[in-house]
């Protein structure tokens, strides 16, 4: 990406209405306005640009930004230190089996006590349904306060990196993978995208990521559908949100039974596990109860109920029904391949291997985009902020 380029997107940035970012936090992509999710888009091109052309876009001396995962994480854990590195923050993962959380600290004194000097505070909670989202406002809460009272002399932003409702770093990256890959947001009025269930031999996958993909690609005019098993839902309050964007943006949001009916004619195509809403629902009563067999005997359920839709895997056959046979296929990774990681999964060896450079394209786009959220967060005016960047244009490696 040329200078000529960077200052066009600088430009364009200058000219949206982002202002409610500033000391926001990022939590869920439909409680943001287009022009604050247009800013994060553009945000991220000009500091991917500005690291192309080996210009620091750091905008911190010092500081900290603090990791926080309750469940595994390879892509999302290092998308963070790499973003918050871009910037200039140090990094601490908050590892709450070594804290005090063990012997029953409470989540007002934790947040105030891993705050201090922290700019952003990145949170994973995608376990259980009904818990992530309200953990993540209830440490919101408590930073909030502890900088109302003195505490805290600045109050760290929080990044949702995967909650029970939403993985809103995973679905602008995505988005932002498919405005590269189309060329332009325009470009993807009236484009298919077919998000669909598929086979795994494993149990309890987040329903995060199919929420956060119609959550979002419904707000560009996108034709979003929507296709799983009879029983796999998600949560129906998403459902209406997505009905709602397709409406204002005059794409399309629909639900199918059938596989095949999705990938017809689709010019991108996300098979993925995840688990039923209500069987998730009834994992959290379980977990609740502390009721372990319970829990147990549910997993059993349910991998003989996966067992039985099998057939639900991204085939060479179905990508040929797919817009011209060569639809752009994404997964957030890792994927479940036939014969490479499962004996049958999400999708065959061949069709994964095939797009396997644009899935890691797809990948690298994710720091990006938690590098833009933390510092929409962080600068009261951040197009002169770039610009200065930009104009400076010290060596990012010397």
């Amino acid at each position: 990406m040329d200078t000529v380029k960077i200052r066009a997107l600088i430009e364009d940035l200058a000219r949206l209405d982002y202002q409610g970012m500033y000391l926001d936090d990022f939590l869920l992509t439909w409680e943001k306005t287009d022009d604050e999710v247009q800013a994060t888009f553009l945000v991220a091109e000009i500091l991917r640009g500005l690291r192309q052309r080996n210009i620091s876009p750091r905008i911190f001396d010092s500081g900290l930004g603090i990791s926080l995962f309750r469940d595994q994480s390879t892509r999302t854990r290092f998308s963070f230190a790499s973003a918050c590195n871009l910037l200039g923050l140090a990094v601490q993962d908050f590892d709450e089996g070594k804290s005090q959380v063990a012997h029953g600290e409470t989540v007002r004194e934790t947040a105030n006590m891993i705050s201090f000097m922290a700019d952003v505070i990145g949170i994973r909670d995608d376990m259980y349904i009904g818990k992530g989202n309200a953990y993540m406002r209830e440490v919101a809460r408590a930073v909030q306060a502890g900088y109302e009272e003195g505490v805290l002399e600045q109050r760290p932003t929080l990044v949702n990196l995967q909650c029970d409702i939403d993985h809103p770093t995973q679905s602008m990256a995505d988005m932002l993978h498919l405005i590269n890959h189309f060329g332009s947001v325009e470009n993807l009025h009236g484009k298919k995208i077919a998000m669909s269930w598929a086979y795994s031999p494993s149990y309890g996958k987040p329903l995060s990521v199919p929420q956060g993909v119609i959550g979002l690609m419904t707000r560009f005019g996108m034709d979003v559908v929507l296709a799983h098993p009879p029983g796999y839902e998600v949560m129906p309050e998403v459902e209406e949100i997505a009905r709602r964007n397709a409406a204002r943006s005059g794409g399309s949001f629909s639900r199918t039974n059938d596989m095949g009916e999705a990938f017809e004619g689709a010019h991108v195509v996300y098979p993925k596990s995840w688990a039923p809403f209500a069987a998730m629902q009834k994992r959290t009563e379980l977990f609740g109860r502390g009721d372990h067999d319970g829990i147990a005997a549910l997993e059993k359920e349910l991998l003989a109920e996966n067992a039985e839709h099998q057939d639900w895997e991204c085939t060479e056959a179905l990508m040929a029904r797919t817009h011209e046979g060569r639809a752009l296929y994404m997964h957030c990774l890792p994927a479940d391949i036939s014969g490479v990681s499962c004996e049958r999964g999400e999708v065959q060896a061949g069709v994964f291997e095939r797009y396997r450079v644009e899935l890691y394209r797809e990948a690298g786009y994710k720091p990006y985009t938690i590098a833009a959220m933390i510092l929409l967060s962080r600068k009261v005016h951040p197009a002169d902020t770039l610009s200065a960047l930009l104009k400076a244009a010290a060596p990012r490696l010397r």
